[in-house]
This record gives C-alpha cells, sequence and structure tokens, in this order.
C-alpha cells in the first residue's frame, strides 16, 4: 500500500479517533456537505500548486464550504488532499450506509 493511502486511511482513523467524528456524527450531516468538505481542501491544493485553478491565490475558503469559517483550516497541498480523500470517504461511506437502509426497508416492504 502506498503512503498516501496509508495516510488517508489514518487521516479517516483521525477523524473518527480524535475529532469524534463517528458514523453516527456523519450521518447526521446533510448529504454532500463532507463532499463539498473534501472538495474545498482538494481545491486548495490545487490553488496553492497552481494559483489560477480557484483565481485567488492562496487560503481563501471557498463558497460551497458547507461550515462556519472557523472550521476552514487548510494547511499545505497535501496534507489538504490527505484530508480531502478522507472526507471523501465518509461521504461514500455515508451513502453506502444510506443505500443500505433503503435496501432494507424495501426488502420489508
Amino acid at each position: 500500500m502506498s503512503n498516501a493511502i496509508e495516510d488517508v486511511l489514518a487521516e479517516r482513523a483521525r477523524q473518527i479517533n480524535q475529532e469524534g467524528w463517528s458514523v453516527d456524527h456523519d450521518d447526521e450531516h446533510d448529504s454532500g456537505d463532507m463532499a463539498a468538505a473534501g472538495a474545498s481542501y482538494a481545491l486548495n491544493a490545487a490553488d496553492q500548486l497552481h494559483p489560477y485553478t480557484q483565481g485567488d491565490g492562496g487560503n481563501a475558503q471557498p463558497v460551497f464550504w458547507p461550515w462556519d469559517a472557523q472550521s476552514w483550516k487548510p494547511k499545505n497541498p497535501r496534507r489538504d488532499l490527505v484530508r480531502a480523500a478522507a472526507l471523501l470517504i465518509a461521504e461514500i461511506e455515508k451513502l453506502d450506509r444510506e443505500n443500505a437502509r433503503q435496501e432494507n426497508t424495501e426488502t420489508i416492504t
């Protein structure tokens, strides 16, 4: 497994274990919030690597950041990409849980 994948999985574990962003916490977010947050960090990294991506040349909070301004904490391109990937995994896992619940409901009815 590459260092990048290990770091993304470690970040996801950190989000759960240190930040308390459990499955239940994730499920409380509106659909797409974690994807928007991940996209925000990915876009910030892209902007740091190539300043014409977003057009501001730096750590500006994207307009589609789903949470309050205090929670926007960009670091450096690699760290932001790791966090972006972990947030995207969280959103995918949330979708998988929602789909499983829907399938179980359809099976019962």
